[in-house]
């Protein structure tokens, strides 16, 4: 049975750091594609960060409302996928989930709907 549980999330003032962690049990993070996407209520469930299969070339994207800020990070002895949160903004308020699929292709990557598992969820709160 697959697992993906985020931690890290917590409140945060502008300007600070936050890293969320996404362990998985149950399948083996280098051989799937990992995003994180984030969602605020109200508000359509969005895209911020994937890191592509290693037998894709491993690739990371980026939304570009976090581009330069955040950074995916896959370590595969923990099977753990990392985003690495900075200057942090009151706009990244969000919960953010994970979410895994193994066959993606690189035009799906940002389509919440083509990931087969998904964790339950981290709030990341920033104030200003």
């Amino acid at each position: 049975q697959v697992q993906l549980v985020e931690s890290g999330g917590g409140l945060a003032q502008a300007g600070e750091s936050l890293r969320l962690s996404c362990a998985s049990s149950g399948l083996t993070v280098r051989d799937y594609t990992v995003a994180w996407f984030r969602q605020t209520p109200g508000k359509e469930r969005e895209f911020v960060s994937a890191i592509r299969r290693s037998g894709t070339g491993g690739s990371r994207h980026y939304d570009d409302a976090v581009k330069g800020r955040f950074e995916i990070i896959r370590d595969n002895g923990k099977n753990t996928v990392f985003l690495q949160m900075n200057s942090l903004k009151p706009d990244d308020t969000a919960v953010y989930y994970c979410a895994a699929d193994r066959n993606l292709i690189l035009s799906s990557l940002r389509m919440g709907g083509q990931y087969d598992y998904w964790g339950q969820g981290t709030q990341v709160t920033v104030s200003s």
